[in-house]
């Protein structure tokens, strides 16, 4: 059956309440909202908080009741408006872009609170790394202006659409009386839709400094839960230090705040030891290993395998407590009961616990455990005699990242290098820094996000560090093209917002690395690819094929309406396209034939039975294109019978 597109970002409000809805159906309820003008009554949905209430076994707090909580005037709003639906569309544009059909990477120009509204269907539970670094509101740079009422089209329509440069930032003085207020505003929201788009153990980096550090702690622990905080990163970025207020010590570091989305999914964060030794030799010195082989390869002796806590013992972890057997002819390693008689074999006991109420303490690992990887121990004479078991380390390479980083400096001389020696931005990120961040998570094929992306230092580490690990991770820039100083070095030489920085930082950078995918698909923000949107698609009633005719907007192309379509389905806005030619009509083939889309007028039932004997899961046509309604009951007829399966869903 024929479905109408959505069209607009996913309301979040409402997926809350069917959530609830599924958990509690017996808490869904109708209640009296008032009256119309003309005396009716207006009953709206609503969820029953007395029922809620003997529902769960902990305490509800009423809206008098004294609580611990952390609170801003318009904290309300920006909730709302996280959650609010938008129409917008992200209309791509070839011809700032590089290698546009074949690579993985997106940067997205315009304002982030849509564009992450935007993204949250598609790219739902999908990122593996966010590294942003906001604004700090020193009381000195800027921030984004929110509007709680304005639409996208009205504001679209005021400031000439995006891409004209226009933007919704504001210097935020430390005299305005909302100072703190707007900078919560500003990132509660962006942060609520950003943990959407975090996988399960998928982690966020935020740089900031003293200015605003305490409350985003606040707003992270609120959004992502205070037990997902992971590490306070200190980052010494002057050290010689510098003294602006005239008292006290001379500041010499930022921060790096890391919340995680779960953090019972996450692992440790590891470094490569020459390149910590190279980078940062005042936290790392050291860490020579003997390398040794076996049958599987390379390893350097790791830690002993009892549990270094005197916690860990017969009474709190009787399962670990038991004797290790070694045969010191064979090698052969395995577990058995104390005291127990093997013949050939050296009985190795637990650990004496010191704690003087227990025996023993506990090993690291299980019985079944050494069963099963006896070949990662090595069992070695101690120095008081006997034998210490040990585990083998075979990424001796790598080492634990410590939350303290030093000797790198922020990225001013490598941008400036880049562009010739001219200085085109301030304090941008170094290049070394995130590639320690976004290095310390185990994983190659991270997706990573960056929604304050500024000069792009993000995309460059991810392709830097591709180059140098073997990696395939992809890059999300999200930019909003914000004006730059007409006085500036960076105006005079051509660049009219921070955006074409950003890009041309890419480019270059890519030219340097030459490897691995260098490229990126740009997109920009604009209003709807519809006419006339100044309402919600659910408000509407449906309309008659005739009227549905020239409903899209004059400068729209085939291809600005595909990535709206696969914005609506779901499909990652990288997904390799195809455009193929069908009997003198476009057709546009995604991510392998998973989408089959066709917007030309008049489609043939040969075109569309072309489309339907591929069997997409997806086929989309516009309305228009079936001028009436014997039209589109054979367009639905001849995918009923070459692909029954198919979703078909019409523009």
């Amino acid at each position: 059956m024929n479905k109408k597109l959505r069209m607009q970002s996913q309301n979040i409000a409402d997926k809350n309440y069917t959530i609830l809805s599924k958990l509690f159906p017996n808490a869904v309820t109708e209640y009296l909202a008032g009256y119309d003008a003309c005396g009716n009554p207006l009953i709206e949905r609503a969820i029953d908080a007395d029922v809620l209430r003997t529902e769960i076994s902990c305490g509800v707090v009423e809206k008098d009741q004294e609580r611990y909580q952390f609170t801003w005037p318009d904290k309300k709003n920006s909730m709302i408006m996280a959650n609010a639906p938008i129409t917008a569309a992200l209309r791509p544009c070839r011809e700032e872009s590089v290698d546009f059909d074949h690579t993985g990477n997106l940067y997205l120009e315009g304002d982030n609170l849509d564009i992450l509204k935007l993204l949250q269907e598609t790219y739902l539970g999908k990122v593996k790394i966010i590294y942003i670094d906001p604004p700090y509101n020193t009381g000195n740079d800027f921030i984004y202006e929110d509007d709680f009422s304005e639409t996208i089209e009205q504001y679209a329509q005021r400031s000439s659409q995006y891409h004209t440069g226009e933007d919704r930032l504001v210097k935020n003085m430390d005299t305005n009386g909302r100072f703190h207020t707007d900078w919560l505003n500003m990132m509660y929201s962006r942060l609520k839709l950003a943990r959407n788009l975090l996988a399960d153990d998928g982690v966020i980096f935020i740089s900031i400094d003293d200015n605003e550090m305490e409350n985003l702690r606040k707003i992270c622990s609120e959004i992502f839960g205070p037990s997902n905080y992971v590490n306070h990163f200190a980052w010494i970025t002057n050290l010689t230090g510098r003294q602006i207020s005239g008292k006290g010590a001379a500041k010499t570091w930022e921060s790096i705040l890391v919340y995680a989305k779960d953090i019972q999914m996450i692992s440790e964060f590891h470094i490569n030891i020459e390149f910590a030794k190279r980078k940062m030799p005042d936290a790392y010195k050291g860490f020579k290993k003997e390398i040794r082989k076996d049958q599987i390869g390379a390893f350097a002796v790791g830690d002993t395998l009892y549990n270094h806590n005197r916690k860990f013992n017969e009474q709190t972890r009787p399962n670990l407590v038991f004797s290790i057997f070694y045969n010191p002819v064979t090698g052969e390693i395995v577990p058995g009961d104390i005291g127990e008689k093997k013949e050939g074999f050296v009985e190795l006991l637990p650990h004496a616990n010191g704690d003087g109420t227990h025996k023993y303490h506990a090993w690291r690992w299980s019985r079944q455990k050494i069963l099963k990887e006896s070949y990662n121990l090595i069992v070695l004479p101690a120095a008081k005699g006997g034998y210490e078991i040990y585990t083998k380390k075979r990424d001796f390479n790598q080492t634990l990242l410590k939350d303290f980083i030093p000797n790198v400096s922020n990225g001013d001389a490598e941008v400036q290098k880049l562009f010739g020696g001219r200085k085109y931005f301030d304090y941008p990120k170094s290049v070394d820094l995130l590639k320690i961040l976004l290095g310390a998570v185990e994983d190659r094929e991270a997706l990573v996000l960056d929604f304050f992306s500024g000069s792009a230092t993000t995309a460059h580490a991810v392709m830097q560090l591709n180059q140098e690990d073997g990696g395939s991770r992809q890059y999300i820039m999200v930019q909003i093209a914000d004006q730059i100083d007409q006085k500036s070095q960076a105006y005079q030489a051509g660049f009219s917002n921070i955006c074409e920085i950003g890009k041309q930082r890419i480019r270059l950078a890519g030219e340097q690395i030459k490897a691995g995918d260098i490229g990126f698909r740009v997109l920009k923000l604009d209003s709807s690819n519809m006419k006339d949107i100044y309402y919600q698609p659910a408000q509407v009633q449906q309309r008659s094929l005739s009227e549905a005719i020239d409903h899209i907007k004059e400068d729209r192309t085939a291809e600005d309406l595909l990535f709206q379509v696969m914005l609506d389905l779901g499909i990652m806005l990288s997904s390799k396209i195809e455009e193929k030619i069908v009997n003198n009509k476009s057709v546009f083939y995604v991510a392998e034939g998973f989408l089959i889309a066709c917007f030309d007028l008049d489609i043939s039932e040969e075109t569309i039975k072309t489309m339907a004997q591929e069997r997409p899961y997806y086929a989309v046509v516009q309305d228009s294109s079936r001028t009436d309604d014997q039209a589109a009951a054979r367009f639905e007829k001849i995918f009923a019978v070459y692909s029954p399966d198919t979703i078909r869903k019409v523009l």
